[in-house]
């Protein structure tokens, strides 16, 4: 743009041409048809696993199991498509915010533009109450204060002064001659060139990260890493059974309808429904703490969260600027600093800044006696504002801005007693300390002087600012919220680090950490982390918990990066900066006084601003993973180990050791004892750590309980063969009966780490279970056994498998006993390393 065009601003045909260049200043997301989204949702080894169940109970004959897979298949999808395109509908608030005009130079005429209409190039004209419509380059700029907390996280205005020779690239909050779409115009009056439009912005760049598929979170990899591990182990053993039957030469048809009923039986097909039951009660229960749960999964990440990373402004603070402190020279507090301070704020004509807000909070200021009779505005140069008034006693020139400016115009200061003492040296040197020390804290200071003037004073000029007396500092923080404090160390003691990702400075957050009691370990800036390569960052957060000026890019990255480092992270966030890291996050957690863009990227929403409430969600979640985990390990022990009993039977035994009837019987009644599985107690050492997704501990718990359960299976074939000289009917209901009890009996060892006598089960859990293994003893007495294939049984047999029962869960339960010891044993060993 050449310097005419920044007084005259682009021409009509300029405009047009441009704007077929770069696209409408409009964040509008690509998103593929929404019958794609939804099929997109299908592509889950899980789901695939459960497809393959579908087809082979369509192909055994068994429609009913083919239908309720289905229906388990579809609901589950279903659930997740609906909450995922909900939290999509983020990127359309984004969109909501640009539906605005902007006052703009084209042909060196002002118009009223839709932004969407604005191209690089465009000068536009800004004034108090605007919002910036694009990225901006100032050219001119008078007593201009922004406010971009949304985007930076800091809650103070900020200074903003033109320079058309700046080089603005990337983002950068911090710079003095930019401004960017999404901030809003407090006070003065600016020109500026428009730099980025739409996708280009620093706010595109959030809509396009939130217009991305977040990164898995920990629950679906522990998923997905499941259903790999099922569908391994079912190929090679239904492979394994195949191969055997077509050696011995038996009938093919048979050996494959028994086969396909052994892949049906490792299926787990209960596990979608057991996830949807588990977290629509922990979203009852979360509920009831006045949580909304978008994405019911996120209850079970939460439960494994070990990382919980939050803003700072408006989750840990109040948001709202507070005149904490009013102190003379020697740092005593006075109430004669916010008497000068509320009389120049209360007379300041034009818009109070958020600092006139706060000290105005004080009404117990009288100000009824006293009357304006001029002012000097405040500018950039000065960085102060001077009011003069009177009362029927005198007539004063009250005096507040910048504290070294105000310092430097003083001769005089007040002392305890409120004499008027000459400003010298040392004492000068004393108030810069005690200025120091207050910015030390966290303050936002202001310095406060005055001078009195004589009766008939007309008016209030620049040069009265001389010779002032100095009265003291009026200091202003973001208070925290005195329960995020509890809260903070609960989750901590829950063995959840905390770590601060914030846009404001050190200073201010270290002083908010202080007051939260909440130890730091280590400080990053954003200039050091946009200095580091991905691999350094990934070695210095782990031990960093405080995270200052940082900008949504770089949140993002240390999200990343912590993940990368197999944590499962939370992000507590608020503003539109938080709402990247929102969405990368395995749980992102919002509240409700949020924005929408926020709320939107969210998995949780807090209605009530409690961070009790967090820890609570973790407890929550933990109960839930824990539920979910016991299913899981009944289908990868017990159930694994009855299958593979069934295969290597095929070894030794004439004919097949149930029919493919059977076995699907099996797995019916062996699921629905486990249906009140969501319903069931938690133990107090379970809830106290996260607990994380981890498929080799599933593998090895298979490889140590599974075992155990052929052995008793292989145990109870000698008995039937040698001591019943039991034919295949026989054989069938034997193994049957006792392959049933064992499989669902074994879930009160199972269930708990602990003595089994020690951890009592829910009581619909222990109904439902005995009721299913009295049922699997009472069928081969009832009229359906000779559909079945089933003969009764003598009382003999059922007198042996009580005792093989009994002996079978006690040593279920010393392998499981030595299987975390070992756990336990291999961690020391790995940390004393």
């Amino acid at each position: 743009m050449n310097k005419n065009q920044t007084t005259t601003g682009l021409s009509h045909a300029q405009a047009a041409m441009l704007l077929k260049r770069y696209g409408p200043n409009e964040i509008k997301p690509a998103k593929p048809h929404i019958l794609l989204q939804f099929l997109a949702h299908f592509n889950n080894p899980l789901v695939l696993i459960l497809f393959i169940a579908i087809s082979i109970s369509a192909l055994t004959g068994d429609a009913i199991s083919a239908f309720i897979i289905g229906i388990i298949i579809v609901m589950s999808v279903s659930l997740d498509f609906v909450q995922e395109y909900r939290a999509d509908q983020s990127v359309a608030k984004l969109v909501a915010q640009v539906a605005i005009t902007a006052t703009v130079l084209r042909g060196s005429e002002r118009c009223e533009i839709p932004v969407a209409q604005l191209v690089p190039g465009d000068v536009i004209l800004l004034s108090a109450g605007d919002w910036v419509p694009a990225d901006a380059q100032l050219l001119e700029a008078k007593d201009l204060f922004v406010n971009q907390s949304q985007l930076s996280g800091e809650p103070y205005p900020i200074e903003k002064q033109s320079d058309a020779t700046a080089s603005i690239d990337g983002w950068d909050v911090d710079a003095k001659a930019a401004v960017f779409m999404g901030s809003t115009v407090i006070s003065g009056l600016a020109r500026a060139r428009i730099i980025r439009t739409g996708h280009d912005t620093a706010l595109g760049q959030i809509a396009a990260n939130l217009e991305k598929k977040s990164p898995p979170t920990a629950f679906e990899l522990g998923i997905h890493q499941f259903g790999v591990l099922i569908m391994r182990f079912t190929f090679l053993l239904v492979l394994f059974t195949l191969l055997v039957n077509v050696v011995l030469h038996r009938p093919l048809l048979e050996a494959f309808l028994f086969a396909v009923a052994l892949a049906v039986g490792l299926m787990p097909e209960l596990l979608p429904m057991m996830i949807s039951v588990t977290l629509a009660r922990g979203a009852v229960r979360m509920a009831a703490l006045k949580v909304i749960v978008k994405r019911p999964s996120a209850i079970q990440d939460m439960g494994a969260m070990d990382i919980l990373c939050t803003d700072k402004t408006g989750t840990l603070t109040e948001a709202k600027i507070h005149l904490e402190r009013h102190v003379n020279a020697l740092g005593q507090e006075t109430e004669r600093v916010l008497q000068l301070a509320y009389l120049n704020s209360y007379f300041e004509s034009g818009l109070k800044s958020p600092l006139d807000d706060a000290i105005l909070q004080h009404q117990e200021v009288v100000v009824s006696g006293w009357r304006k009779i001029d002012e000097v505005p405040f500018d950039f140069e000065r960085r102060r504002v001077s009011v003069l008034v009177e009362n029927e006693k005198m007539r004063l020139l009250a005096v507040k801005g910048a504290p070294e400016d105000i310092l430097n115009l003083c001769t005089h200061y007040e002392d305890a007693t409120g004499a008027i003492v000459l400003l010298e040296e040392a004492a000068r040197l004393s108030i810069n300390q005690l200025l120091d020390a207050l910015g030390s804290e966290g303050f936002r200071v202001l310095g406060i002087a005055w001078r009195e003037v004589a009766r008939d004073h007309p008016h209030a000029v620049v040069t009265d600012e001389s010779e002032l007396i100095f009265a003291g500092f009026a200091a202003f923080l973001d208070p925290p919220k005195m329960s995020s404090g509890a809260a903070l160390a609960a989750l901590q003691a829950s063995g959840v680090q905390v770590k601060i990702l914030t846009g404001d400075n050190e200073w201010v957050t270290r002083h908010v950490c202080n007051e939260l009691k909440l130890p730091i370990s280590g400080v990053l800036t954003g200039k050091e982390i946009e200095a580091m390569h991905d691999d350094a960052l990934r070695a210095r957060v782990e031990e960093v918990n405080l995270f200052c000026r940082v900008n949504p890019a770089q949140k993002n990255r240390i999200l990343l990066a912590l993940k990368a480092r197999k944590h499962v992270v939370g992000y507590l966030g608020d503003g539109i900066n938080d709402a990247p890291a929102l969405h990368t996050a395995d749980v992102g957690i919002s509240v409700d006084g949020a924005v929408d863009v926020a709320k939107q990227a969210a998995a949780m929403i807090m209605l009530e601003h409690d961070l009790k409430v967090l820890h609570a969600g973790v407890i929550e979640g933990r109960r839930t993973f824990g539920n979910v985990m016991k299913y899981i390990m009944m289908a990868t022990s017990s159930n694994f180990g009855n299958m593979f009993s069934m295969a290597a039977s095929t070894l030794f035994l004439p004919f097949l050791p149930l029919l493919p009837l059977q076995i699907l019987l099996n797995n019916l009644l062996y699921d629905l004892s486990e249906i009140t599985l969501p319903l069931d107690n938690v133990d107090q050492e379970d809830l106290a750590k996260p607990s994380h997704w981890d498929v080799n501990f599933i593998r090895n718990f298979m490889m140590t309980i599974g075992p155990v359960s052929s052995l008793f299976d292989f145990l109870t074939f000698y008995l039937l063969i040698a001591v019943f000289d039991a034919n295949e009917t026989l054989f069938r209901t034997g193994w049957f009966v006792e392959s049933i009890a064992t499989q669902v009996l074994v879930i009160f060892i199972i269930r708990t780490r602990r003595n089994p006598f020690a951890s009592h089960p829910n009581r619909w859990l222990t109904l439902s279970s005995l009721s299913i293994v009295a049922i699997a003893m009472l069928l081969p007495f009832s009229p359906f056994a000779h559909y079945l294939g089933f003969t009764p049984l003598q009382p003999l047999f059922f007198g042996l498998l009580v005792g093989l029962i009994i002996a079978y869960l006690i040593t279920v339960e010393y392998c499981k006993q030595w299987f975390y010891k070992r756990i336990a044993f291999d961690r020391k060993q790995r940390y004393d390393e």
